[in-house]
């Protein structure tokens, strides 16, 4: 990679430029996760991929990963327990419980899994 520069009043700096964003939509929930987790725990990996302009590229694909993810672990769950439409429509909070704690448990495992890996 060769930098060019520019002079004023004497001084050369570099021409320095961001790479284009590809997208402008916010990180979701997984994806920031997976930054604070970097910038604590893997700082030389987070200030790699910052210098070679792909953490962005990088956090969007965890954050899609695990959403993914977890909303199939979930299903796969309901579908296992029996926990369907029927369930849902004459007790609603048993539905609610049990979704809750099949989303707890999808979530601790894909946070294991992928965002804290």
């Amino acid at each position: 990679m060769e930098l060019t520069y520019t002079e004023v009043d004497g001084y050369f700096y570099p021409d320095l430029t961001l790479p284009d964003a590809e997208e402008h939509r916010p990180l979701g929930k997984y994806g920031l996760l997976r930054k604070t987790y970097l910038k604590q725990h893997r700082p030389m990996m987070y200030d790699r991929l910052l210098l070679a302009g792909k953490l962005d590229g990088h956090l969007r694909e965890i954050d899609a990963l695990a959403a993914e993810q977890v909303d199939r672990i979930i299903a796969d769950l309901a579908a296992k327990e029996g926990v369907n439409e029927q369930l849902k429509a004459t007790d609603q909070l048993r539905w609610v419980g049990l979704m809750n704690s099949f989303k707890a448990a999808a979530e601790e495992q894909i946070l294991r899994e992928i965002v804290y890996a």
